[in-house]
């Protein structure tokens, strides 16, 4: 987190839990960290309920008990309070399936979060992005073409609403499976269960491909991911910052007229409902 200046003093963060190993780890790690500066008032825990029936609930409950074992707040938001909908609902309404699970639960949980870190009353936002996650991250962004979201896999803070939130990963060159170890040595409760949807995406078949190359060839995600870092930095240093707009529908900044959380929202209801303010 140094090397990347992610947290500043009288930070509040908010640690995005969702009851996986990586979550609950960086919430543990967070809370060592805040304690040793007599801040941990300064940490709470946000959690979004996606509304997947019967793979959700165990993992709200592994947060719920972990969270109050730390004596960490916890807030929960989910789908279906704000946008109306849920992932089930979801899954059986889009037109076709080229709107992915992962694409559609990915925009919806972006605006929850914030809407989650605002209610809490913080101003950064942790995620447990591990370095597995940025080098599969940039291979989906380089297979999309899409230029300007390899910059953003760069892992320095990301000021956003106005320079009100900020968006840190202090996991980003951790691996994966030392992030497993050191919550089984750390004895971490953590849900195993994959999410049902996840197999729609890209990035599993990225991922069985990644594992197998580090298998034949130790330190190759490594040295992967000091490249990206590289490229990435390169491409943010030349992005140009975007015009920022109000969504028509629910009022927040966005980068368009109408927002990619409403924009979603419309097309699988078919009506001019809107997200709440």
């Amino acid at each position: 987190m140094s090397k990347f200046s992610m947290l500043n003093h009288n930070d509040k963060v908010a640690v995005a839990v969702s009851g996986g190993k990586d979550s609950l780890s960086l919430l543990y790690v967070m809370k060592k960290i805040l304690d040793s500066r007599q801040s941990a008032a300064d940490l709470s825990a946000i959690t979004i309920d996606e509304g997947i029936k019967g793979y959700r609930d165990e993992s709200l409950k592994i947060v719920q008990d972990f969270c109050s074992s730390l004596s960490i707040p916890s807030k929960i938001l989910s789908y279906k309070e704000i946008f109306g909908i849920d992932m089930d609902d979801a899954i059986t309404l889009r037109s076709a399936r080229k709107m992915s699970s992962c694409s559609m639960c990915g925009t919806f949980r972006r605006r929850a979060t914030d809407m989650a870190a605002e209610a809490v009353g913080a101003n950064v936002i942790a995620t447990a992005h591990n370095l597995d996650d940025q080098v599969q991250s940039f291979m989906i962004n380089m297979l999309a073409g899409d230029v300007d979201r390899i910059g953003w896999t760069y892992p320095e803070p990301v000021l956003y609403a106005n320079n009100k939130l900020k968006k840190i990963k202090p996991f980003a060159e951790i691996y994966e499976q030392e992030i497993v170890f050191y919550a089984l040595q750390r004895e971490i409760p953590f849900q195993a269960e994959e999410c049902p949807y996840m197999h729609e995406s890209i990035r599993t078949a990225i991922r069985q491909f990644l594992n197998k190359f580090e298998n034949e060839h130790p330190g190759m995600k490594y040295n992967m991911y000091s490249s990206i870092t590289k490229i990435s930095k390169a491409v943010k240093s030349n992005m140009q910052t975007p015009v920022v707009h109000i969504c028509g529908k629910c009022r927040r900044e966005c980068t368009s007229e109408i927002c990619a959380a409403c924009r979603t929202v419309k097309s699988l209801t078919n009506e001019e409902g809107s997200t709440r303010d």
